[in-house]
C-alpha cells in the first residue's frame, strides 16, 4: 500500500464522519422542526447504506449490519432472525436493568440542586402516544444512529486501530473512545447544549454491547430504551411537553 493510500485508509473514517456531521448539521437548521428526526435519520440510513449495506455480504456482517440476514439476499432464516432479536432484546433489558435506576438517583438529584425542583412524577402520556414513541425512538432515531456510528464508524476505526483491551467479553480499542466523542460532538452540533455532551457516556455502553455481541441490534435497543427513559422522567416532572 503506497503512503497515500495508507494515509487516506486511515483518515478516511474521519473524514467520512465529519461530512455526514455537517450534513447532518446543515439539514437539522434547514428542515423544520417537526422533520427534523425523520430527515436526519434518512441521512444516517443514506450514508450507512453507500458505505456499508450496498457491498459485500461479509463487509455487512464484519459491520454487525446483517440483522440476522435480514438485509442480505437469499432465503430468510427466520429461527436464526428470533434468536438473534431475543439474544439482543435480551442484552438491552440486562443492561437497562443495571443503568436505570443509577441514572435516576442521579438525574433526580440533579433536578433538586441544580433546577430547584421538587416536582412530582406525573406520567401524562397514553398508551398510543407512548406506543408512537417506541416506534419513533427505534426506527428513526436509535436505528439510523446505531447503523451508522457503531456500524461503520466503530468498526472502521477498530480497522485503523486494531482492538488491544478485553473488557467483560469485549474486544475494544481507541474506537470506541473516538467513536463516542464523534457521537457528542454530533450531538452538540445540531443541538448547541453542552449538556448534549453527556451522550458520550451512553455511547461507550452502545460501542460495548456491539463489540460484545457483533451486531447492533442490542445497542439499538438499548440506545432507545436509554432515550425513552430520560423522556418520561423529563415529560413526568413536567419539564417539557
Amino acid at each position: 500500500m503506497t503512503g497515500a493510500r495508507k494515509s487516506w485508509h486511515v483518515g478516511e473514517p474521519f473524514v467520512v464522519a465529519a461530512v455526514v456531521t455537517g450534513v447532518v448539521t446543515l439539514a437539522s437548521s434547514l428542515l423544520p422542526d417537526k422533520y427534523v428526526a425523520t430527515g436526519v435519520g434518512l441521512l444516517f440510513f443514506a450514508a450507512t447504506w453507500l458505505l456499508v449495506w450496498r457491498r459485500e455480504d461479509a463487509q455487512v456482517e464484519r459491520a454487525g449490519l446483517a440483522f440476522g440476514g435480514l438485509v442480505l439476499p437469499g432465503r430468510l432464516d427466520v429461527p436464526k432472525l428470533a434468536r438473534e432479536a431475543v439474544r439482543a432484546l435480551g442484552w438491552a433489558l440486562l443492561l437497562g436493568a443495571l443503568t436505570f435506576g443509577p441514572f435516576y438517583v442521579g438525574w433526580r438529584l440533579w433536578a433538586h440542586y441544580v433546577w430547584h425542583s421538587h416536582r412530582h412524577f406525573v406520567l401524562a402520556s397514553k398508551p398510543l402516544e407512548m406506543l408512537n414513541d417506541i416506534a419513533g425512538q427505534l426506527v428513526i432515531i436509535a436505528l439510523p444512529e446505531e447503523a451508522f456510528y457503531r456500524g461503520y464508524l466503530q468498526t472502521r476505526l477498530d480497522q485503523v486501530w486494531a482492538p488491544r483491551w478485553r473488557v467483560l467479553g469485549a474486544d475494544l480499542g481507541p474506537g470506541i473512545l473516538a467513536t463516542s466523542v464523534i457521537f457528542a460532538l454530533g450531538h452538540i452540533a445540531t443541538q448547541h447544549d453542552p449538556a448534549r455532551l453527556a451522550v458520550f457516556f451512553p455511547s461507550l455502553l452502545f460501542g460495548w454491547m456491539r463489540s460484545r455481541t457483533r451486531g447492533i441490534g442490542a445497542g439499538v435497543a438499548f440506545h432507545a430504551m436509554c432515550n425513552i427513559f430520560s423522556e418520561t422522567l423529563m415529560r413526568g416532572y413536567g419539564f417539557h411537553g
